[in-house]
């Protein structure tokens, strides 16, 4: 079982930054994919981002590409995975999720087998 810890949530304007981060701790927490879902108000668990256990290969839904950053710090049997959000746009707003144990797909929030609390971020027009 993977354990995931999500920070780095808050206010902020259209057009700024956030950092989130995630850490995961458990037995196989630095040799699992990792991956970012976020959930609106009244919508579905979507994909945002997802990346190998190496870093080698990250993977983006089409309306963060270009503006988000997914990466990680793996050491022993933890790691790190960080979303680095940039010009952010009210539509951004959700809470934001982190994701281990992935199985399929990795699109949809049914693949994935562990979660975070989730954290809140909300961006004002």
């Amino acid at each position: 079982q993977v354990k995931l810890v999500e920070s780095g949530g808050g206010l902020v304007q259209a057009g700024g930054s956030l950092r989130l981060s995630c850490a995961a701790s458990g037995r196989t927490a630095s040799r699992d994919p990792m991956g970012w879902f976020r959930q609106a108000p009244g919508k579905e668990r979507e994909f945002v981002a997802s990346i190998t256990w190496s870093g080698g290969s990250t993977f983006y839904a089409d309306s963060v590409k270009g503006r988000f950053t997914i990466s990680r710090d793996n050491a022993n049997e933890k790691s790190m995975v960080y979303l680095q959000m940039n010009s952010l746009k009210p539509e951004d707003t959700a809470v934001y999720y982190c994701a281990a144990d992935p199985d399929g797909s990795w699109l949809l929030a049914d693949d994935w087998g562990s979660w975070g609390q989730g954290t809140q971020v909300t961006v004002s027009s």
